[in-house]
């Protein structure tokens, strides 16, 4: 199985946190909620496939 692109998505998930993190202040009040809950959905799953890529390593 080619990882390649689960590691891509897993970088940009946690350099999209980074960066929302880093540049709150300078985020629009009205964009801000809808970035960060997107942030956290695109984190979690990130964190969902590092998960089921470490659970199936062996098979």
């Amino acid at each position: 199985m080619d990882m390649t692109s689960t590691i891509i998505f897993i970088i940009a998930a946690f350099s999209l946190g980074g960066i929302i993190l880093m540049q709150r202040n300078n985020i629009p009040a009205s964009m801000r909620r809808g970035l960060a809950l997107t942030a956290i959905v695109f984190i979690a799953f990130a964190f969902f496939l590092i998960v089921y890529s470490l659970t199936t390593m062996g098979s």
